[in-house]
């Protein structure tokens, strides 16, 4: 639903790509016919491209041609922080997050997201979990367990992290917690264009006293998916130093 229409759905859904022609369609089409099923309909796919330089543009803006329900935003930068700062500028919706648009969370839990902030109006963040005790997770190469019990555990020592878990790309927010936390965090000079953008919001969430249900989530590795684990271990060493001086 564009800016200016009268009622705004009450889910949006950014799903931030990167060269991802292979999964693209596979993710909206499976997201759309999960509502289909489950005859939830007010609802919006953001798909917000970072300068994608494969097939993503053409695909996506076929998809936002076809379906009035996905929305199409093209960015020049890269990064899941750059992504999400766009959705939520666009955003009209009262719930809005962003999940991965392989679907690795089971989209399922989609319908735990939607009644949870019906029924609780206090209700500010749901965090999804791969790592809480009751989390079901399939496929998960071991060094990337690693990698994400290690972030956690550095975490809760260096900035008093809650959650168990707070890299997984299933994250939803009321629109006015979202933007505070958005305005707080940038006026901080927290500006980082990737993933730890999203995890300086949760820390500010748990700072701010911001009422939050930390979801357990079915969650299926991507085989797909590579990742340089030095690199990144280095990377979230630097994030974690500069967060220590922010926060």
């Amino acid at each position: 639903m564009a800016k200016g229409d009268l009622v705004a759905p009450y889910l949006n859904i950014i799903l931030p790509v990167y060269n991802e022609e292979d999964r693209l369609l596979r993710g909206v089409e499976g997201t759309m016919r999960h509502f289909d099923e489950t005859g939830f309909q007010s609802y919006q796919l953001t798909i917000v491209d970072n300068a994608s330089v494969d097939g993503t543009e053409a695909i996506a803006r076929q998809l936002a041609s076809e379906h009035a329900v996905v929305r199409y935003i093209r960015l020049e930068r890269k990064g899941v922080g750059v992504a999400f700062q766009a959705g939520i500028a666009a955003n009209e919706s009262p719930v809005v997050g962003y999940m991965d648009i392989d679907l690795s969370t089971d989209v399922r839990h989609l319908d735990e997201v939607i009644a949870l902030f019906e029924a609780d109006p206090d209700l500010g963040m749901v965090n999804g979990s791969r790592l809480a005790a009751d989390s079901v997770t399939t496929g998960r190469k071991w060094y990337r367990n690693v990698t994400s019990h290690g972030l956690t555990f550095v975490l809760k020592a260096a900035v008093g992290l809650k959650a168990t878990d707070s890299i997984c790309g299933f994250k939803f927010f009321r629109r006015d917690v979202v933007e505070r936390l958005i305005e707080e965090t940038l006026a901080s000079g927290g500006a980082d264009d990737g993933w730890f953008f999203i995890i300086e919001l949760l820390l500010r969430a748990e700072r701010d006293g911001v009422k939050i249900c930390e979801l357990p989530v079915r969650w299926a590795d991507d085989p797909g998916t590579k990742v340089d684990v030095v690199s990144q271990v280095v990377e979230y060493l630097r994030q974690i130093r500069c967060l220590r001086r922010r926060l």
